[in-house]
């Protein structure tokens, strides 16, 4: 038996559709390989109440096996990410503002239910975090020649220092800022050419998880940046300790988190970012932009130009 829903008056009598959240690792949006969910509630001031919020979906929750299989789709991606062109870098990340951007509504909503905010201070925090998406766009083939450059040298050399990523890299995001925090962390490493295993906020993933849809569907080739939400905690220790991890951003762990996670890190001499207070409204600098980056230095001999002995 059926039941005939008319046009008219069909808004107030339909089901809604619940948006299912998923992981993105490798291009691609599997569910948690444990089968694992944990509620997202609204904050509580978004509640309008002491205690636990408004519940907005069920995240999955992420385990270890998730973590190794988002480090192989970071390798995996490393080779053409980073060999790309620095313009080509900045010209991929400029669609994903454009995506973004296409996208500003929903994120405002999802920003606003995470942090509290009204929809007014939500908007504003998302129009921060795409304009920063653009900004680091600017500097993939502009931060070569800030941090790069031909070093003096006694002797007839040419002695040339170029950045070149450190590879694959960790990134705990902000815990508090869900958006602005979040890109913040993510756009600098990624503009630098290393790839990106990225645990989400513990309690305000569903931005995290929503960018990865953006990604997904701008020109960002698959396993550049991976997204896992679930406990901080629980992900991370593998990450830390992982052999093919070469750098990792603690600023979404606590103190003690962080503490824990550097010791493990040590094991294979990870580049760390530690955790630190940060405005993330205020001007981010060059500092995150060069935190994941080694330095190559090439020294090459001089010649001789013909008979009159002068050189290049």
């Amino acid at each position: 038996m059926s039941e005939h829903v008319s046009t008219s008056g069909s808004a107030a009598r339909r089901l809604s559709v619940f948006k299912t959240y998923k992981l993105y690792v490798g291009g691609k949006f599997p569910r948690s390989e444990s089968g694992r969910v944990y509620e997202v509630t609204t904050a509580t001031s978004a509640a309008g109440a002491a205690g636990k919020g408004t519940w907005l979906a069920n995240a999955p929750l992420s385990s270890r096996k998730d973590a190794r299989d988002a480090v192989v789709a970071a390798r995996k991606a490393f080779g053409g990410w980073s060999g790309a062109t620095a313009y080509n870098r900045g010209q991929v990340l400029y669609r994903v503002a454009e995506m973004l951007e296409g996208r500003r509504d929903q994120f405002v909503r999802e920003v606003a239910d995470a942090e509290g905010l009204s929809k007014s201070k939500a908007a504003v925090a998302v129009d921060a975090a795409i304009d920063r998406w653009v900004w680091y766009a600017g500097w993939t083939d502009k931060i070569g020649q800030v941090v790069g450059g031909a070093n003096p040298v006694a002797g007839p050399f040419f002695n040339l220092s170029t950045p070149e990523p450190t590879g694959v890299v960790t990134v705990l995001a902000p815990q508090e800022s869900s958006f602005l925090g979040l890109v913040s962390v993510i756009a600098p490493v990624i503009a630098t050419g290393n790839t990106a295993v990225v645990v989400a906020s513990e309690k305000s993933p569903l931005p995290a998880l929503s960018l990865g849809e953006v990604l997904a569907t701008s020109d960002l080739p698959g396993g550049v940046v991976n997204v896992l939400s679930g406990k901080t905690a629980e992900i991370a220790a593998p990450l830390a300790a992982h052999q093919d991890v070469n750098g990792i951003d603690l600023t979404g762990a606590d103190e003690a988190l962080a503490k824990e996670l550097e010791i493990a890190a040590a094991d294979n001499l990870k580049r760390v970012l530690r955790p630190e207070r940060t405005d993330w409204s205020a001007d981010p600098g060059t500092r995150r932009l060069t935190a994941f980056l080694e330095t190559k230095t090439v020294w090459h001999p001089t010649g001789s130009l013909g008979a009159s002995g002068s050189a290049y």
